[in-house]
């Protein structure tokens, strides 16, 4: 399949993703995060491996892997710790995780890594521990950053590098379909998320919170509001529609990306393991969650240097767009 295909197929895709959001937002969610999540994941991070996870050395994602670690320590195994009861202490991490990626990224004389990963550690400790540091990070950097901002930038940067029509077709698109949610608001009354919808998602209740309280789109007082009141179900459209698309934009580029393209026992193992995640999504959502926690946030970890290059590939497009 060529690119130009490629693109309608996404913007199909982002249509067909946006209806049903409108029309099951929670129900939508789960079903992409536990069916079609486990496999972006374990298929993405076989890729970024295959790429070096972009960058300059070989056991730099080693690094990354720890940092992702430390973070499941102290979210399932020391949540008694006097680290794991303060929320900075998490915005922190994933800040060091950015900041090391950019290293790994640009750098690769390692006296000047050396440096700059220890002067990493002061940067973290000088910067302002505010709300918004906590919510940018904690809450928005992993979740909807990652799935929809991380997104629309990388199909930016190849739609630059392609010149193609098709392509800034699909870029429009997604950011159409975003802003629907918001300004199409249907009457919500005939809606009712059940308490297995709520209990399932009750570990994503924060980030529709903070999208609602943050961005001033409302005044939510508890956080269980998100399940009952009108723009509660905006934001999850939102937030369903940013999931499944995330997803279903990674395999529907399979024929260029090739991620499937690994050893036979490779492509077996990630089956089976794909199948094992979902049983147990099956068997309790939140045990899928809890099972599934260390490689969902591993691939974002992962992935940010891959984040880091599509930026610095933006603004090196856009400069030669000026200087022509």
């Amino acid at each position: 399949m060529n690119t130009e295909r490629i693109h309608y197929v996404n913007i199909g895709l982002m249509i067909v993703s946006c209806m049903a959001a409108f029309i099951i937002p929670f129900e939508l969610f789960l079903f992409s995060y536990g069916v079609l999540g486990p496999l972006h994941y374990l298929t993405e991070i076989g890729w970024l491996h295959k790429k070096n996870y972009f960058t300059k050395g070989k056991y730099d994602f080693v690094f990354l892997i720890t940092i992702c670690s430390i973070l499941f320590y102290y979210s399932y195994f020391a949540q008694s710790s006097k680290a794991a009861n303060n929320p900075m202490f998490f915005a922190n991490l994933i800040l060091i995780g950015v900041l090391f990626a950019g290293i790994f990224v640009f750098i690769k004389d390692w006296l000047y890594r050396i440096t700059l990963l220890i002067l990493s550690f002061f940067v973290v400790g000088f910067i302002g521990k505010s709300n918004s540091y906590y919510v940018w990070l904690s809450i928005f950097l992993p979740t909807i950053i990652h799935v929809f901002i991380f997104t629309w930038l990388f199909m930016l940067y190849g739609v630059l590098k392609e010149r193609s029509m098709a392509g800034f077709l699909s870029i429009l698109t997604l950011l159409i379909c975003a802003v629907s949610f918001f300004i199409i608001r249907p009457d919500s009354l005939s809606y009712k998320v059940s308490e297995y919808v709520q209990k399932s998602y009750s570990q994503f209740e924060l980030l529709n919170f903070y999208l609602v309280n943050y961005f001033h789109l409302d005044s939510l007082g508890d956080v269980k509001e998100v399940f009952t009141t009108n723009i509660g179900f905006v934001v999850m459209r939102f937030v369903a529609f940013a999931y499944t698309y995330h997803y279903l934009n990674w395999f529907s580029k399979t024929s260029v990306i090739k991620w499937h393209q690994v050893k036979r026992p490779v492509l077996i193992g990630t089956v089976l393991i794909w199948l094992a995640s979902i049983a147990l999504y099956i068997y309790d959502y939140n045990v899928g969650l809890t099972a599934l926690f260390f490689l969902s946030f591993l691939h974002v970890f992962l992935e940010f240097p891959l984040n880091i290059v599509s930026f610095t590939g933006i603004g090196k497009e856009l400069g030669s767009l000026v200087k022509k």
